[in-house]
């Protein structure tokens, strides 16, 4: 909407002092004639925005044109951006709403406290988008027009219609009761009700989403981290699942704990290593989470998990083989 562009445009030019006109496109996601279209109308509305001319020039506000948030102490404005910082809200579709957010946070506080809290703000990063090996962090695509609805749904207590494809099926339509939304390293989830049995359903497989009129069936008062517990411990022990027997370096066994759904059962044996009952979502999930640990684990039952890992492994010598 122009008019949050607006009051966007005007927080920035309060925050930096002076932007220029490209510069505020970035910044804004917009074309450079728009931003000189919206400098023009905050001009006619009375707003004390002005042009410097030069290399070095751009749009200023006139000084002192600001408002003031009493109340809001530094710790409490420290949190606030802290928390702007988090990644969940662009699983929900809420990533310029936030940043919009945080601009006015910043504009609002009083003097003695916004140079500090930014400037602590930025001496912290959480869930940057690579790790230490720069490995990039995917996130889901969901577009915004789909979580608003969802949102809508959610927020209203109505039914919701989705286009939803589980994995390896076709897509359909579904009317659902939302209960609520979920975010698991950066992946969102809507948990629902569907003819009254629970249901978890990810974001990026929703392809069209409708707010129906009808008012949802669900308790007025929800605890979605006990649901979401009680939901993770269903799916990790249904399906096809499977429990493999591995012995492993205690230095990785934290890499190999958490690629699975759960432990079962673990003890450590003479020579030092762990022996550990493991759960995974299938036999690829097993197979895969084994040959990342190379030497450092090693599957001891099934037999076909066994088996597997020695007929790749012997694929690779005879392809490296054949090359020499």
């Amino acid at each position: 909407m122009r008019a949050d562009r607006l009051v966007s445009l005007v927080l920035l030019l309060r925050r930096h002092g002076r932007l220029s006109a490209p510069a505020l496109a970035r910044e804004l996601e917009v074309s450079t004639r728009t931003v000189l279209r919206d400098i023009e109308a905050l001009s006619a509305a009375g707003v004390p925005v002005y042009a410097e001319r030069g290399r070095h020039g751009g749009f200023a506000l006139l000084p002192g044109f600001r408002t003031e948030l009493t109340g809001l102490n530094h710790d409490e404005a420290l949190a606030l951006l802290i928390a702007g910082s988090r990644r969940g809200a662009q699983a929900f579709g809420l990533g310029s709403a936030l940043a919009s957010a945080m601009l006015k946070v910043v504009d609002a506080l009083p003097e003695s406290y916004r140079d500090t809290a930014a400037g602590a703000a930025e001496r912290l990063l959480i869930d940057p988008e690579t790790d230490l090996l720069s490995r990039r962090l995917v996130d889901e695509e969901v577009p915004d027009a789909i979580v608003a609805e969802v949102l809508r749904a959610v927020f209203a207590g109505h039914k919701l219609r989705i286009h939803y494809a589980a994995a390896d099926q076709s897509p359909e339509w579904r009317t659902v009761d939302p209960i609520g939304l979920v975010t698991v390293r950066d992946r969102g989830y809507l948990l629902a009700t569907r003819s009254g049995a629970d249901r978890t359903y990810r974001l990026s497989r929703i392809s069209a989403a409708e707010k129906l009129a009808e008012p949802a069936q669900r308790p007025d008062r929800v605890d979605l981290d006990r649901a979401w517990q009680e939901r993770s411990t269903r799916f990790r022990t249904g399906g096809d699942q499977v429990t493999v027997l591995v012995r492993v370096n205690p230095a990785r066994r934290e890499d190999l704990v958490g690629t699975a759904l759960a432990v079962r059962a673990e003890e450590a044996e003479p020579d030092g290593r762990l022996r550990l009952e493991l759960s995974f979502q299938d036999s690829r999930h097993a197979e895969w989470a084994l040959w990342q640990l190379s030497t450092n684990a090693e599957a001891l039952a099934p037999q076909w998990l066994r088996d597997s890992l020695r007929d790749r492994a012997a694929a690779i010598v005879t392809r490296y083989t054949a090359s020499s």
